[in-house]
């Protein structure tokens, strides 16, 4: 972010903060949400995997009108401010830098009441509202918002992240299911725009709620929400694939999507090191193959169906069994059925066993579905050619494009991490992703300052110059966001 373009002539001195503004943050938003011990400010200065920093106060709002007087505040005395959601994010756009002269605004208290539509299939909810407590609202009336995460992030950063998840490929990420938005604006200085509507159909010019979505906070603060839920599930089908080979994935994805359509709910690729991470780190998760041994490639495929069996014609389990058994020994090679949540269980403990594998370097990427089997081939050689002392633990999307290709540098390798190698690898890796793939270096976790330098290095100048000029006529002074999106300056 381009500190320097923040008037800084109000500070009461170089490299301190405005002596008025503990101060004023009290006065706005009472003592006890006025952060500034060390121990107090602890939590909200360190991110979930990325970022760490030092907060010179951490302020703690109720409402879009104390949202505003905070950031007119800040504006008014050239405080760089940092809205934080549930802090889970990965490219650390909601920690602070090491400097302590910026404030950070937790939204955590934006929550009230989760008002559930069920005729119109809505809910409106405050941006402190997490994943957990809004999906457990919401199965009051058998639905939820759907999006399957490893983590328990808010709403609104859920948003400003434009989160994607586990089960894309059925239901979208949250722009998809995003209807309604209340945002307080940088410029005019904490004021409310009010663009909540449950409308799903409304072709009235500019859908200016899209200008906070997946941009990590830059121009304005994501105060409310009208989500589109869903119905839950009332059948699901699960099963632990082995294809035939790297050249079967493909194929087994469009034969089926060919045959359930709408039905496929996921479609996740886990290779073996991941598996062994997570009974290394897990000792009450099994080998789901013993006594056979882990395969090096598996699939996690889940169909669901809101229609029950006797509504729909259909076990689900059943179809999804006489599905493999047809494509046996051609697409499948072995294959563990039902067992739906011991399966997802693995999947999910996977980001969290393999960062005990070692130092952790990892990449959020995504390429057209169908180059991924040539990109995983050429990513592989050029990591044995180049890096032969790292070890790949890789996951994720199949069906969307999405891959976390995380890498481990092993505890017991020889040499031992250093930053020019562990920089050249993310080079070589994004290379290849986007320059030869046409994939993206940010697949779902968003641009912050963790991967700000390699936004710059692959956007198109004329994308940049574009964005930039967004960015500054919605937030001119540039106060809101971590990350300046036009040129390189």
């Amino acid at each position: 972010m381009p500190n320097d373009t923040i008037d800084t002539s109000a500070l009461g001195a170089p490299g301190r903060l405005h002596p008025e503004l503990a101060t004023e943050l009290v006065r706005i938003v009472g003592q006890e949400h006025v952060f500034a011990e060390a121990a107090d400010k602890l939590r909200y200065e360190i991110g979930a995997r990325y970022g760490e920093g030092k907060a010179g106060f951490v302020v703690r709002p109720s409402s879009a009108t104390e949202i505003g007087e905070v950031l007119a505040l800040c504006l008014r005395t050239g405080t760089p401010l940092i809205a934080q959601g549930a802090n889970t994010g990965l490219v650390a756009a909601s920690t602070p830098n090491e400097t302590g002269l910026q404030v950070v605004m937790s939204l955590e208290r934006l929550r009230g009441d989760i008002i559930v539509d069920r005729a119109n299939r809505t809910a409106t909810v405050g941006a402190g509202v997490t994943l957990q407590d809004l999906n457990e609202k919401l199965a009051a009336d058998n639905l939820c918002f759907p999006i399957d995460l490893g983590a328990n992030p808010s709403v609104g950063g859920m948003i400003a992240t434009n989160t994607g998840g586990s089960r894309l490929v059925r239901y979208g990420d949250v722009r998809h299911n995003l209807l309604g938005l209340e945002v307080v604006l940088a410029d005019p200085p904490g004021q409310v725009l009010d663009l909540m509507t449950g409308l799903r159909k409304n072709n009235t010019g500019y859908d200016l709620k899209q200008l906070f979505v997946g941009t990590g906070g830059a121009g304005g603060i994501i105060t409310r929400a009208v989500l589109q839920v869903h119905p839950l599930p009332r059948q699901t089908a699960t099963a632990l694939i082995v294809p035939t080979g790297q050249d079967a994935i493909l194929d087994l994805l469009i034969a089926l999507e060919g045959e359930f359509g709408d039905f496929l709910t996921a479609y996740e690729g886990i290779s073996k090191t991941c598996i062994e991470a997570v009974l290394d780190h897990m000792p009450s998760v099994s080998n789901p193959f013993a006594p056979e041994p882990i395969p090096d490639y598996m699939l996690l495929v889940e169909l669901s169906a809101t229609a029950s069996r006797d509504t729909l014609g259909m076990d689900l389990q059943e179809a999804l069994n006489g599905f493999l058994e047809q494509h046996f020994d051609v697409l499948v090679a072995n294959a563990l059925l039902d067992g739906g949540p011991d399966l997802w269980k693995i999947r999910h403990s996977i980001s969290e066993s393999i960062r005990h594998q070692g130092k952790l370097i990892a990449f959020d990427i995504a390429v057209p579905r169908s180059a991924m089997v040539a990109f995983r081939a050429e990513a592989i050689a050029m990591m044995d050619a180049r890096f032969p002392f790292l070890r790949l633990y890789d996951f994720g999307h199949w069906a969307d494009g999405g891959c976390h290709f995380n890498i481990v540098w092993p505890k017991e390798a020889d040499p031992k991490p250093d930053d020019a190698t562990i920089e050249s690898l993310r080079i070589a890796i994004y290379d290849l992703v986007v320059r030869s793939y046409g994939g993206s270096f940010s697949a779902e976790h968003g641009v912050g300052p963790y991967n700000e330098r390699f936004y710059h290095r692959y956007t198109a100048d004329t994308v940049q110059a574009f964005a930039g000029r967004v960015q500054s006529a919605i937030d001119p002074r540039h106060v809101l966001g971590q990350v300046w999106f036009g040129p390189e300056r």
